[in-house]
């Protein structure tokens, strides 16, 4: 890659004016987590055959489609790009062109001080300038790259407090193609009805978080590309069948009251769907988003049962007891908690949905209740992971004189609950129904429209 002159010459070394634009350091803050990432992508090729309609040309950002900035990362210490193609990296706005190559090449974004710079190979290198950095390809058929993974649209480099954060924006139909294949890890032709819904679902949740006009959110990003709002996966994980799902229900969204519903989804139910107060602490009751039942009626079972981990056994052993108790007491406020020995466990109370409400571990200190909302993120098994759901029931206790050793849990369903279930959506798609209807189901009262 070479380095640009501020007159437009190439040189091997950075020789060039310092930048005419500061912009607010931002920091990458956490939300509530909403999706459910499945397995098994497959890769596309790296330059389309043909053009994809509604997709739009690398450097080219001016389709009417809502423009997503997706958090990648938010504290690196320094950040590779690279791409496919011919491509180039400015100063925001492209005021100015501070590096330009043919491909191929890897150059870093570095920070300090607030200030970014690029390097290269050997001592090649920009000066330190403000922020932000763009970095986009220069033709139709190539992509920029972060970390070795290729992102359609543009990659922005901004300085933290604790690093570098790296912001894909890509039009929102662009960004879902790397989205759907992460949150429904199908690839069955018979499962073409639940890529549809699975699209939709996730289009208007983005939409809920992705206003129209293309303002710099003030934080930098509208959303995170984990399960903290919806995997994102980039054009790695891209597939034909996917992209086809998400051209035929393009610009389609859930509606409710003619408004943009905000469509959270997950995993699986385990035959029953919750509402937002069983899972998310300090959410309106919203009247899209009631707790339905998930039952195949030719069956007997839930749709969502094709999930060969609809039903799980979870096993805690002393030690996994005696951190959820601490974390427990530390949600609620305690400082250096002491964590006393537990002689019961009781489910006290369950929602509508059959979810637990509340959890009471009975201690030598006395009771320990742990509301609905919390209990996931507090029985955690040995290597972190939360519980799959709180869709369970305490199956055995192992003891020690009064004190308990061990807890197994049995358990249905995989995620909050709340929403589309992915895995019933699949079944439903599997018995024959159309996205309309799986998606009118999980959403009761919702039509499919365009959005505004």
């Amino acid at each position: 890659m070479a380095v640009v002159r501020a007159n437009g010459r190439s040189t091997g070394r950075a020789k060039v004016r310092d930048a005419l634009l500061v912009v607010s350091v931002v920091s990458v803050v956490s939300g509530c987590a909403q999706g459910a990432q499945q397995q098994g992508q497959r890769q596309v090729p790296a330059a389309p055959s043909t053009p994809v309609a509604g997709a739009e040309r690398p450097g080219r950002l001016d389709f009417l489609d809502r423009m997503a900035r997706i958090a990648l990362a938010g504290g690196v210490p320094q950040a590779p790009v690279s791409a496919t193609g011919a491509w180039r990296i400015d100063e925001q706005g492209g005021r100015q062109s501070l590096v330009r190559g043919a491909g191929g090449e890897t150059w870093r974004v570095e920070q300090r001080a607030g200030l970014l710079r690029i390097t290269g190979a050997g001592d090649d290198a920009t000066p330190w300038r403000a922020a932000p950095f763009v970095a986009r390809s220069t033709t139709p058929a190539g992509f920029v790259q972060y970390n070795g993974k290729r992102y359609r649209g543009e990659l922005w480099f901004t300085p933290t407090d604790s690093g570098i954060m790296v912001v894909n924006r890509l039009q929102v139909e662009d960004y879902l193609r790397g989205v759907v294949p992460m949150e429904l890890g199908t690839r069955q032709s018979i499962d073409r009805a639940a890529l549809e819904a699975q699209a939709i679902a996730a289009r208007s949740y983005s939409y809920a978080r992705v206003p129209s006009g293309d303002g710099e959110p003030a934080r930098g990003w509208h959303m995170v590309g984990t399960v903290t709002n919806q995997v994102y996966g980039g054009v790695e994980v891209e597939h034909p069948m996917v992209s086809q799902a998400i051209e035929a229900t393009s610009g389609l969204v859930l509606r409710y009251n003619g408004l943009t519903v905000d469509a959270p989804y997950y995993a699986a139910c385990g035959g029953r769907t919750a509402t937002p107060k069983d899972a998310w602490r300090d959410v309106r009751e919203q009247p899209y988003l009631q707790s339905v039942d998930d039952l195949d009626l030719a069956t007997g079972k839930p749709f969502c049962d094709i999930n060969p981990r609809n039903h799980w056994t979870e096993e805690l052993g002393e030690q996994q007891i005696s951190d959820a108790v601490r974390r427990a007491l530390e949600g609620q406020g305690a400082t250096a908690p002491q964590a006393s020995g537990v002689r019961g466990v009781e489910v006290a109370d369950r929602a509508p949905s059959g979810r637990v409400n509340r959890l009471v571990f009975h201690t030598a200190r006395g009771d320990l209740t742990i509301q609905g909302r919390d209990i996931r993120a507090v029985l955690r098994d040995a290597r972190g992971a939360i519980l799959s759901s709180t869709y369970f029931s305490v199956d055995r206790e192992a003891r020690s004189g009064d004190r308990i050793t061990g807890l197994t849990l049995r358990g249905n369903g995989n995620g909050h609950g709340v929403g589309m279930c992915q895995w019933g959506a699949m079944g439903r798609a599997r018995a024959g129904q159309d996205a309309r209807t799986i998606l009118r189901h999980y959403y009761p009262g919702t039509i499919v429209g365009f959005a505004d």
